[in-house]
């Protein structure tokens, strides 16, 4: 049964907030999901309001050091920006569960190191659990995590914060060693205890053959329909975020275009002197 919080009628209380264990709950082992897990990214507060009763989890993902910051990765993001673009987003998301990217550097020097930094995560934003990068070689680390009470989500395939050792912005698993890599990182973060895992930019075949393969649940990106559930960015299926389109974005909406239509009407109206008007200031005189 799905656990998907349903609205309300008007005045009603909500749906309680869906956690980690739900998450991994929506996975039978070997049987898969009975209804896809939805997630999306989320940095705002507007924005996590707006989407909170339509999705299961919402990761603020490092994702906004290029989305929101322009920046060209995101290597540049930092912890400080982590928390706050958090503890923002849990202001405005009341049933969905919320879980915090690490960026780059904060957790991969030690298992000790990164639960200083995953804790202060946690502490300050009040998520539900944190994200890092990273197949085999950080199992370690997620397993001193998860025995310590943070909640993991594993990430693996396409991994933006080794992009220059990956060679760029590249579909992974095109060869039998690299996809053979792949799976074994999938299995190497589940057994460690993750509750799920993101596959990004990875082969179909090798997602879905992950997804067959771990008990947790394995949610997309440019991967598979096979995966337990699927995460966008949600400024690319809205289109505001027109740097550029990845492949495996489907645009639902071009606010992009709205938006610059609707300041040149402003700007327009300003210079026309037709704004404001009457109904914008106080105290206008009635004609």
């Amino acid at each position: 049964m799905s656990t998907t919080p349903q609205s309300g009628t008007s005045g009603s209380a909500p749906s309680r907030r869906i956690t980690v264990r739900d998450i991994a709950a929506r996975k039978v082992p070997g049987t898969g999901t009975a209804e896809p897990i939805v997630c999306i990214t989320a940095y705002t507060t507007p924005m996590a309001r707006f989407m909170d009763k339509q999705v299961d989890l919402m990761l603020v993902g490092d994702s906004l050091g290029m989305v929101v910051y322009g920046m060209e990765t995101t290597l540049g993001v930092t912890l400080e920006m982590m928390i706050n673009h958090g503890k923002a987003v849990m202001r405005g998301a009341n049933q969905a569960c919320v879980i915090v990217d690490m960026p780059f550097g904060t957790y991969q020097a030690s298992p000790a190191e990164a639960f200083k930094a995953c804790a202060r995560v946690m502490a300050e934003t009040g998520c539900a659990g944190i994200k890092l990068e990273g197949g085999a070689e950080m199992a370690e680390t997620v397993r001193f995590l998860t025995s310590r009470g943070i909640p993991v989500m594993g990430h693996v395939g396409l991994t933006p914060q080794s992009v220059h050792q990956l060679g760029g912005y590249r579909a992974r698993g095109r060869t039998n060693v690299e996809a053979d890599a792949i799976v074994t990182d999938a299995k190497a973060i589940a057994e460690a205890g993750a509750f799920s895992v993101v596959i990004e930019g990875t082969l179909e075949s090798v997602a879905a053959a992950i997804t067959q393969a771990v008990d947790i649940p394995t949610i997309g990106i440019g991967a598979s329909p096979s995966c337990d559930g699927q995460i966008i960015v949600a400024e690319d299926i809205l289109g505001l975020f027109g740097t550029f389109t990845p492949k495996f974005v489907k645009r639902y909406a071009d606010l992009g275009e709205d938006v610059t239509k609707a300041v040149a009407r402003y700007a327009a109206d300003v210079r026309a002197r037709r704004f404001p008007g009457p109904d914008q200031v106080f105290g206008a005189k009635k004609r």
